[in-house]
C-alpha cells in the first residue's frame, strides 16, 4: 500500500506531479481534507484553524487553539492516513512526520522563482510577473508560518527527503515517472517492521491527542510522557503527576484507545513526595 509525503510549494508543480502520481497508481491524494479532520477534532471551525497557522487568528482563535494541540491533532490525522496507506498526502508536515518509516516515499518539489511566477502567471492568466511574485512570496511565508507552527521549521533541507525534484529541469511526466519508479522499487516495499513502527507510531499520536482532548488530562505537563514498546501495544507511563486520581484517569483513557494492549503506570505522585511540615 504506497505512500507518498510531499511538500506544497506554490507554482513549483507539485500538485500537478502529486495529481498525476495518484492517477496513474490509482491513489487517494489528500491536501485541504487534513484541516477538515483536525479542525472536527478540535471542535472548531477550519477557518479558525488555518488562521491560527498562519498567525491570523483573532484573540477568542487563539485562547481556543494552541501550537501544541494542533500539532497533536495533525500528527494523529497524519499518521492514520498513512496507516490506511494508498495515499498521497501533500503539505502539513507529511514529509517530516513519515520521515522515519522506510516504505513512506518523501518528495520534496520545488523550483526556481522565475518558473514558479511563470507557472503561476499561466495558472490564473495574468502577464504581471511582479505580482505573480509577490502572491508566491506571500504563500510561502504563510506556508513557513504553518511549518514552524507545527513545529517543522526546517521543512526546506533537502537531507530531509528521499527526492528532491527541480520542476524547472525535470518536466511533471518525468517526476511522476521518478516517483512511480522509487515507489515500486524494493527499498521502498512495506515490511512487517515498517508497518509496525507505523502502527506504534499512529498509537502513540492516538494517545497524545486523546489526553489532550480530555478534560481531566489536557493540561499535563512536562514532567508526563508516555511510550510505546515496539510491536506490542505496550504503553509505559512514566514522570509525575499531582495526585492518583489524574493518573487513575490518564490510565484508563489510555486503555481504551484502540490499538493498546496493556498500560504499565509507572508516574510518580507529587503528593507522595512532598516532605516537611
Amino acid at each position: 500500500m504506497p505512500v507518498i509525503a510531499m511538500t506544497r510549494e506554490m507554482g513549483s508543480l507539485g500538485r500537478d506531479m502529486a495529481l498525476g502520481l495518484a492517477e496513474e497508481l490509482g491513489l487517494a491524494m489528500v491536501q485541504h481534507e487534513v484541516v477538515d479532520h483536525v479542525a472536527d477534532k478540535m471542535h472548531v471551525g477550519a477557518s479558525s484553524v488555518n488562521r491560527f497557522l498562519e498567525g491570523d487568528a483573532g484573540l477568542l482563535e487563539r485562547w481556543k487553539l494552541d501550537r501544541k494541540s494542533v500539532s497533536l491533532f495533525t500528527a494523529e490525522e497524519i499518521f492514520e492516513l498513512a496507516a490506511k496507506g494508498n495515499v498521497v498526502i501533500r503539505g502539513w508536515g507529511a514529509a517530516h512526520l513519515l520521515r522515519p518509516i522506510a516504505h513512506v516515499l518523501s518528495v520534496r518539489v520545488c523550483a526556481p522563482m522565475a518558473k514558479r511566477a511563470e507557472v503561476m502567471m499561466d495558472r490564473i492568466g495574468i502577464d504581471d510577473q511582479a505580482a505573480a511574485r509577490r502572491e508566491i512570496e506571500k504563500n510561502d511565508a504563510a506556508h513557513t508560518r504553518t511549518m514552524t507552527q507545527l513545529g517543522h521549521a526546517d521543512w526546506q533541507n533537502p537531507l530531509h527527503y528521499d527526492l528532491v525534484i527541480n520542476s524547472a529541469q525535470v518536466p511533471v511526466a518525468a517526476g511522476v515517472a521518478m516517483m512511480k519508479q522509487l515507489v515500486r522499487d524494493p527499498a521502498f516495499a512495506e515490511t512487517e517492521e515498517s508497518r509496525s513502527q507505523l502502527a506504534d507510531l499512529k498509537l502513540e499520536a492516538a494517545i497524545r491527542a486523546t489526553l489532550k482532548s480530555h478534560a481531566g488530562t489536557k493540561r499535563l505537563d512536562s514532567l508526563f510522557d508516555v511510550a510505546i514498546k515496539p510491536g506490542s501495544g505496550e504503553v509505559v507511563m512514566t514522570g509525575m503527576v499531582d495526585n492518583d486520581d489524574i493518573s487513575a484517569e490518564t490510565e484508563e483513557l489510555i486503555r481504551k484507545i484502540p490499538g493498546v494492549k496493556t498500560v504499565r503506570n509507572d508516574l510518580l505522585i507529587a503528593t507522595r513526595l512532598r516532605v516537611g511540615p
